[in-house]
């Protein structure tokens, strides 16, 4: 029995020490060596022009060309043997093999990746490439409960995706130790400074503080830029739009689609036909607020932002006002507005929204900034407060109380919906997506749900009760099935089923700008595609 006793201890210190080992595995990512090596493995040049017709350009910082982009940065110009010299002075094992992961749905992912692994096999890094499916914000932006040393909640080594920046804080914020999103990278005291200096108000400041980040950017790799890239709005010769100006579709601004247009449809209906229809679910608004098409009319937003995404007047609010330092921003919401369902939208409604999208993991960077800068945000997030204690209602005038102040505050409110308390109040912002909610969400904008048939179509009808009045004749709005890429996309604008949509695909720009029927405008944006490189241990 001693011995059987003795026998069963050894195995349970061996499998202790096994089970440590494993845990404290380090990244093969988190060497900034091996990053640059990477960087430097890659044509970036050779494969847009190759891939794309020469219709995006290379990066070396998420901050593309312009007055915001510092100058002498180190190009990474395509060098193999640097990269092999890296490598070797980072002790890279060749028997190491890189997750990569991606969520686009086009074959010019899947020809840009089968040509990465290519080029990272020519100096010795193996990779294996696979798309990811369901709840992305899960799977790809769940931050470790450790943000310093991990180890990593999420399953993969490099993951290729991109920053559409609402602000240029949105290219960096998500990079900050313990941010909402940050799944990949722990906390640099020397980066999380850098960051900061960039959240104040005044532009000069801003600027240089973006220079000297991007300097430790391009210097570190802790994210590895690839190209920057336009997006392609496209319409079809059925649809006028009343001359409305053609912004960053990526987000919300005042597109009035109240005033479209349409001739009628074969059927002699007046119906709207796109694509961004949901496939298992409707994708929520927390990381992306205007992604998707059903975004842009199932909700309104406090105020609205013009093309350029500079808000500029009331939507549900009937007025607002910020405080001459920053620190207070007051609303007063329209008299008689209500959701779908026909329930009064109040003050309540807004304060939840915030409350409950603060402790959303995947909460965008520039959302996650403007209420982490609330008073009383912190005491509300450690458990010590019921509430946020710088929102104030008053009837239906709220005011948001600012600890310290955020530049892009206003722009948040312009981009981030409220939502329904009574509807999402019992539900889990921490699995914010699966909530029954978003099978067929209840909104506050000018069209509702008709029929939803899951990854099939999805039909709209524009409300009777919404609080503005339009002069366009659109009666229904019916959008197919996609993600952020959509592969039936040329197919579908080719059979009339998209009347008006986008995509950052140059391929199917270029197919659609052949189609007699439909226009394409190129639109410059701030959108970069980068490897986001996971160096929290697995």
């Amino acid at each position: 029995m001693k011995r059987l006793s003795i026998l069963c201890l050894t195995l349970v210190i061996a499998f202790a020490s096994t089970a440590l080992a494993f845990a404290a595995q380090p990244s093969p990512l988190a060497d900034p060596r091996v990053r640059q090596a990477i960087a430097y493995a890659i044509d970036m040049e050779a494969l847009i022009d190759s891939l794309m017709e020469g219709r995006a350009s290379v990066a070396n910082s998420l901050t593309p060309d312009g007055e915001w982009k510092v100058d002498g940065l180190n190009p990474y110009e395509y060098n193999p043997e640097k990269a092999k010299q890296l490598l070797k002075e980072a002790g890279w094992d060749p028997n190491t093999v890189l997750d990569v992961v991606y969520y686009y749905g086009d074959q010019e992912t899947v020809d840009l990746m089968a040509a990465i692994q290519v080029y990272l096999d020519q100096v010795g890094i193996k990779m294996n490439a696979r798309k990811l499916e369901g709840d992305l914000a899960a799977q790809l932006w769940m931050p470790p409960a450790d943000p310093v040393n991990g180890p990593s909640a999420v399953d993969w080594d490099l993951a290729y995706g991109a920053v559409a920046a609402l602000a240029m804080h949105e290219y960096y914020n998500r990079f900050m130790g313990g941010a909402a999103s940050n799944s990949h990278t722990p906390t640099d005291p020397v980066l999380d400074e850098l960051i900061k200096a960039t959240n104040v108000a005044d532009i000069e400041a801003q600027k240089q503080a973006f220079f000297e980040l991007q300097k430790y950017e391009n210097e570190t790799l802790f994210n590895i830029p690839l190209y920057h890239q336009q997006q392609f709005v496209v319409e079809s010769n059925r649809l006028d739009r009343k001359g409305a100006p053609i912004g960053n579709q990526q987000f919300f601004s005042d597109w009035r689609i109240i005033d479209w247009d349409v001739q009628p449809d074969a059927k002699g209906n007046y119906t709207l036909y796109s694509s961004g229809g949901p496939i298992e679910f409707f994708e929520t608004v927390f990381t992306n607020p205007a992604l998707y098409m059903t975004q842009k009319f199932l909700f309104d937003r406090l105020v609205v932002a013009d093309e350029n995404l500079t808000p500029y007047k009331g939507q549900l609010a009937s007025e607002y006002s910020v405080s001459e330092d920053g620190l207070t921003i007051e609303f007063v919401l329209r008299d008689g507005i209500t959701w779908h369902d026909g329930t009064p939208i109040t003050a309540e409604d807004v304060k939840f929204t915030v409350e409950y999208s603060a402790r959303v993991p995947q909460l965008n960077a520039v959302a996650a900034a403007t209420y982490s800068s609330l008073e009383g945000y912190d005491a509300f997030m450690n458990g010590e407060a019921d509430g946020i204690s710088g929102i104030v209602i008053d009837g239906n005038k709220i005011t948001f109380n600012f600890a310290t102040v955020d530049p892009n505050a206003l722009l948040t409110f312009s981009q981030w919906p409220p939502l329904p308390k009574h509807l999402l109040k019992d539900t889990d912002p921490v699995q914010a997506q699966r909530a029954a909610y978003w099978q067929a969400p209840v909104g506050s904008g000018p069209f509702k749900i008709e029929e939803v048939q899951m990854n099939s179509y999805s039909t709209y009808v524009r409300w009777e009760g919404y609080w503005d009045e339009g002069t366009g004749n659109i009666e229904r709005v019916q959008l197919y099935p996609s993600g952020e890429s959509d592969p039936s996309f040329v197919i579908n604008a080719q059979s009339g089923l998209i009347d008006f949509g986008f995509t950052k695909n140059v391929a199917e720009s270029i197919a659609v700008e052949k189609m007699d029927h439909m226009t394409v405008h190129p639109i410059n944006i701030r959108y970069t595609r980068l490897f986001y490189p996971n160096k929290f241990p697995r």
